[in-house]
């Protein structure tokens, strides 16, 4: 029988655990995985995050063998391809040397390319569909990218849109996203993120992370991506209704307000690795979502909550479509005022039992259930 063959277009491997990264760690044994480090979402600027990103990206060119290469996890990986490409597609031009440039790589690197699948989540594939023939085009959509900050958002709104004609099936992370996808004529298989119980309760320990040992007790926590969907007014809210403690946000930046620095109480830690999240959960009072009620923020799944929500922490959230089907199982807030008191409560009060009860629905959210949904549109 012939080794079922995946080439996945997705945010660069192991950068973050993406769940994209998720499902596919879970198909590894069943196929072979080529994955496909881009770049291209954002547009060229002359600040410091392009420089890092470009010089990343310059040493993956510089370095990558002439085939696609294992990566050294302990645990299985894909093989990886870095092509060469131009770090735009917002004129003609950039898209069709892009799509020289990835059409290429694809036929060199993949052999019995027609009989592979290729799953994407990001929509500068969009031209490549008519350029390299294979057995199924998937796309994969987890977020809306034309109100996502700092993405050359109009581009990308273009070319999804023509990624969304083209492919034989689309998958969408929640419903937000699936009627989206219904506005421009088409349907969507809806699966949800998944959670891995096992890491959130069985790799926590008693140990305080070093990172916290000289913050004030009690700790409201947020991990996750530091940018502008943090709600300030609600941050501010909550540190001004605090006689102790701090508010932690553990993460990258990426260009968030000036003002959060002036915000009493609060400290950035910068990013860990997601083996440390366990611990840090196990040291965190309550942890928070404070995101704007805006329309990326209104269209985004986020991993985070399922991960809160499996450490039995309380869980306090802006009151947004994500939050919806979870509501039963921590506190929603909708004004700056509610967030904060519904912090301060659960900072000497445990989830309640209602609560506790509700989150037995994680038992049915593994990601070994959810990569066997996606197994089926990918390869029946």
């Amino acid at each position: 029988m012939k080794t079922k063959q995946l080439i996945v277009f997705s945010d660069d491997w192991g950068r973050h655990p993406s769940s994209c990264q998720h499902l596919v760690r879970r198909l590894l044994p069943d196929c072979e995985v080529t994955w496909v480090n881009t770049i291209g979402t954002r547009p060229v600027r002359f600040d410091w995050t392009t420089l890092k990103r470009g010089t990343e990206k310059i040493v993956q060119w510089a370095f990558a063998p002439k085939q696609p290469k294992s990566t050294t996890d302990t645990e299985p990986s894909p093989k990886t391809l870095n092509p060469l490409m131009w770090p735009s597609f917002s004129s003609p031009w950039n898209r069709r040397l892009n799509r020289k440039l990835l059409s290429r790589a694809l036929k060199k690197n993949i052999v019995d390319l027609k009989d592979a699948v290729v799953l994407t989540t990001i929509p500068i594939t969009a031209d490549l569909v008519d350029a390299v023939e294979v057995d199924r085009w998937v796309y994969y959509c987890v977020d809306d990218f034309s109100v996502w900050p700092g993405l050359d958002s109009q581009t990308l709104a273009m070319l999804e849109k023509s990624l969304i004609q083209k492919v034989d099936h689309i998958v969408t992370a929640g419903s937000n996203l699936a009627s989206l996808i219904k506005e421009q004529g088409k349907e969507s298989t809806i699966i949800s993120h998944g959670v891995d119980l096992e890491h959130w309760t069985n790799s926590a320990t008693d140990n305080p992370p070093e990172l916290f040992q000289d913050l004030e007790k009690p700790l409201a926590v947020f991990w996750g991506l530091i940018d502008q969907r943090l709600d300030l007014e609600y941050l501010q809210a909550l540190s001004d209704s605090m006689t102790e403690g701090t508010v932690v946000l553990v993460g990258p930046q990426q260009n968030p307000s000036p003002e959060l620095e002036k915000i009493p109480r609060l400290h950035c830690t910068g990013p860990v690795d997601y083996n440390q999240l366990p611990q840090i959960a196990e040291a965190a009072d309550v942890l928070i979502m404070p995101y704007i009620d805006a329309p990326v923020t209104r269209a985004m799944q986020p991993l985070k909550l399922k991960e809160y929500l499996a450490t039995g922490k309380p869980v306090v959230a802006r009151d947004l479509p994500s939050v919806d089907q979870w509501a039963d199982c921590l506190d929603v807030a909708q004004t700056p005022q509610e967030f904060a008191a519904a912090v301060n409560r659960r900072f000497t009060e445990k989830p309640s039992d209602s609560q506790v009860h509700a989150r037995k629905r994680l038992l049915e959210e593994g990601w070994n259930s959810k990569a066997e949904q996606l197994k089926i549109i990918l390869f029946d």
